[in-house]
């Protein structure tokens, strides 16, 4: 034991140092605070329903508190046997958040830097750089634990997989098996997908050696231990990956239901508007050596909007409302994102030696790491420069499912700093040091002048206005009743502090690389050690990332957690509650329907939030209430309560939908319909209480009771669990009962008097059935075959990635 202690000694002090680093950062999780995250509170408003039966014991994977009903694959499930969950568990429990998501990406790109056999304080400054990359940061900020918790797994899935590709198929294929099968319960597919782009290329140049040099049995071997621990890994999270697929056909990610023009722009996948919506700008690119050149989102700093305030002040503003107004109304942010927190910051140090990476480093990891930012950052354009974006938007299977495409780029966090420590190490056994110093200074010209033009000649390469400024100087005149001259004036001042900010950071990045430069100078003159140029760059990396880190997430971020419950009950929910049914639908006009998070926390709501919500609850919406409210379409959902807000005093009141159908119900008249596109026209005008709309697929089953005549009769909700639904049903008659709950085919079944019944879909996204005649017990059940049978393969794979680990270690320790 003591000899292991001591072969490690140098890798134990660090991790020691790392842990420190990140506990000092996020030092306020230990004094009963948290993070105030918006969008923490609103995924936990559409988990309400779960969660109270959770507190019951009961596990449930269906929730109708949020638009009108929908599966809870994306929001939570359990998944028990996936081995996964309970490590995820035990990182919950013993950290608090988001302290065990930061120590993931630390120790885990520590581990990377480490199999690239880098100098143990190298690898720790390469850990701290991608940890503390601003996106992350940013990430972690606004609450996408999800996302982050993606991210933290990148490093050691490629770790383990460069550890195959060298020959050390068992630790390797333990390594990327374990992490990999980590990545993927993150449940975060964008963020997986991307990195599987960067693997691709890495396999790919791995491909081109090993035919270049005749090796192709050693490729096809490792080829074929990376296979398996991918297996490994989806079997693993068979569950959650079955339920996430089968569930994402029918959602915006499937394909279309309707025909007509509103909907031809989406096909099969997202739209391209959708998509694309948060493109990073070309230009934009800048500031991953300079952080403000865009702006930024300015939160929290008044003195960012210095010339604006002083604009504002001079006009009669009190200074505490300019400032208000300056934080609300002027974004120092100028691309052509709708909004964003901040830039994607890489570090003014790390992209000098990323340039000196690329002309010193002999590795043919080099390759991979400038063919994979390439790749990531044509990606991440979008909509502004959408050549490579659309033959992969249009061609490369799955890529137009997701959106935020500027996202890709949490990739481009990790290659930017493995190619700068890789050129560091260069440093260390480069032979030539005169040769050596030329391209330090050519590195130094390139980073340091870029930062330096900005410093003295911003406009030179930047406007700092976007394309919509003439409307934000329109919006200014509006809102604060001033004429234009005025509002122009506000605007002057507005790119002057834009001006301000980019100059400031460009002369801190020309500090930093000024610092980096000379560190690598005292070293190639030996006027110091590479021990101490290692300690030097480990401290400038902190310096550096820390410092704009601190702009995005500090002590002023964290909360009390008593502070951070959710939204209290309103007057109008108060209201509302006096109604005991246990299953009715409320909306919030106050609120929008597809963002709204405030209503899901006290009732089933039609609104709410939801990336993956049901396609044809989307078509529903857009099709049928973008010029108004339709009373009949809420009521056949059975949406009892409608709130309303008074434009002019924003009180909110709340009123009884007269067209609210009930649980269920009988109709006098089944029309049938050749297609969605008529459905979803016929359901425009309909009396849902009289007459049905179904497609003719269902004609075998609906068309049953059509010589019956009009049936009178009765069904009552008797029992209601989110999975299982009870109803008692009484009529003289056999016919057709319309149920308000949403149809989903890939998991519900209905029983009549304990036998399964064939049912169908109506109204365009009800459940219907034909009912016979008499006294008869009803049951909906949620009982997904995706889940459950998904499970039993989860504990299968969880046996066998335990094994593989105990080998690995067992073989480790025998040698």
């Amino acid at each position: 034991m003591n000899v292991w202690f001591k072969r490690n000694a140098t890798h134990l002090l660090i991790i020691a140092l790392l842990i420190t680093l990140c506990i000092a950062y996020f030092h306020p999780v230990f004094f009963d605070k948290t993070l105030g995250q918006n969008d923490v509170t609103r995924a936990e408003s559409t988990a309400t329903e779960i969660k109270d039966y959770r507190e019951k014991g009961t596990t449930v994977l269906w929730t109708n508190q949020i638009h009108a009903g929908m599966p809870a694959f994306q929001i939570w499930a359990p998944y028990p046997y996936n081995i996964t969950t309970w490590i995820v568990k035990v990182i919950s429990y013993a950290l608090p958040a988001p302290l065990g998501t930061v120590l993931m990406i630390i120790l885990g790109a520590y581990l990377l830097f480490c199999v690239l056999k880098l100098d143990p304080w190298l690898a720790a400054a390469g850990a701290i750089a991608f940890t503390f990359s601003s996106y992350n940061i940013i990430l972690l900020a606004a609450g996408h634990a999800n996302q982050v918790f993606a991210i933290a797994f990148f490093a050691p899935v490629l770790a383990g997989l460069i550890l195959i590709f060298r020959g050390n198929y068992l630790p390797g294929t333990a390594i990327l098996a374990f992490f990999l099968a980590l990545e993927i319960r993150a449940n975060h597919i964008q963020m997986t997908y991307y990195l599987m782009l960067a693997i691709l290329i890495l396999v790919g140049i791995e491909l081109y050696h090993a035919v270049k040099n005749k090796l192709t049995t050693s490729f096809l071997k490792s080829a074929g231990y990376a296979a398996a621990a991918l297996i490994l890994a989806l079997a693993v999270n068979a569950s959650s990956l079955w339920s996430t697929y089968d569930y994402s056909t029918e959602t915006l990610r499937g394909p279309a239901n309707l025909t007509q023009p509103a909907a031809e722009k989406t096909g099969s996948g997202l739209s391209r508007e959708y998509a694309y919506q948060w493109s990073q700008g070309v230009e934009e690119c800048i500031t991953f050596l300079i952080p403000g050149a865009y702006g930024g989102s300015g939160r929290g700093d008044v003195n960012a909007h210095e010339n604006v305030v002083k604009t504002l002040t001079g006009i009669g503003a009190d200074p505490n409302q300019a400032a208000y107004i300056a934080q609300g109304l002027t974004p120092l942010y100028w691309g052509e994102k709708p909004f964003t927190e901040g830039s994607f910051y890489f570090g003014a140090v790390i992209c000098f030696l990323f340039v000196l990476g690329l002309m010193i480093v002999k590795n043919r990891l080099k390759w991979w790491l400038l063919a994979t930012v390439i790749l990531t950052m044509f990606l991440s354009f979008g909509k502004n420069w959408p050549l490579i974006s659309d033959i992969f938007f249009d061609y490369v299977p799955l890529y137009n499912k997701f959106r935020t495409v500027e996202s890709i780029l949490a990739v481009a966090g990790l290659c930017f700093p493995l190619l700068a420590l890789l050129a560091l190490q260069e440093v260390s056994s480069f032979k030539d040091k005169v040769e050596l110093l030329k391209k330090i200074k050519i590195s130094f010209y390139i980073t340091f002048g870029i930062s330096l033009i900005v410093a003295l000649i911003p406009t030179l390469f930047l406007s700092f206005t976007s394309s919509t400024h003439a409307d934000l100087i329109s919006n200014l005149a509006a809102t604060l009743k001033i004429d234009g001259a005025t509002a122009n004036s506000i605007g002057s001042a507005l790119i002057a502090d834009r001006q301000s900010a980019a100059q400031s950071d460009a002369v801190r990045s020309c500090i930093f690389v000024a610092l980096a430069f000379g560190l690598l100078w005292a070293y190639i003159k030996n006027k110091t050690t590479f021990s101490t140029l290692s300690f030097g760059f480990l401290a400038l990396v902190i310096v550096d990332m820390w410092s704009i880190d601190k702009r995005y997430l500090n002590t002023s971020t964290f909360i009390a957690k008593h502070e951070a419950a959710k939204p209290q009950p309103r007057e109008v929910d108060h209201q509302i509650w006096l109604d005991k049914d246990p299953n009715y639908k409320v909306i919030d006009l106050s609120q929008s329907i597809l963002s709204d998070a405030t209503t899901p926390y006290f009732h089933k709501s039609i609104g709410g939030y939801s990336a993956a919500r049901l396609r044809r609850f989307d078509e529903v919406i857009e099709n049928q209430f973008s010029k108004g409210l339709n009373l009949n379409i809420l009521g056949m959902m059975n949406t009892k309560y409608i709130i309303t807000s008074d434009p002019n005093t924003q009180k909110l009141a709340v009123e009884l939908n007269p067209a609210a159908c009930g649980h269920a119900w009988f109709v006098q008249k089944v029309r049938f319909v050749k297609n969605a596109d008529e459905e979803m026209h016929a359901i425009t005008d309909l009396e849902p209480k009289k007459e049905v709309i179904v497609d003719q697929q269902y004609k075998d089953i609906a068309g049953k009771p059509l010589d019956t005549g009009s049936t009178t009769g009765t069904i009552t909700l008797t029992s209601y669990n989110p999975d299982v639904l009870v109803y008692q049903s009484s009529s003289e008659k056999p016919g057709i009962a319309v149920f308000s709950e949403i149809f989903y085919k890939k998991g519900w079944s209905m029983q009549i008097d304990g036998v399964e019944t064939p049912y169908f879909r109506a109204n365009y996204l009800l459940r219907a059935a034909y009912i016979p005649a008499g006294s008869h017990k009803i049951e909906f059940i949620f009982h997904p075959k995706s889940y459950y049978y998904g499970e039993k393969i989860s504990l299968a794979g969880s046996f066998l990635l335990g094994f593989l680990i105990l080998g690995a270690f067992y073989k480790r320790e025998r040698c």
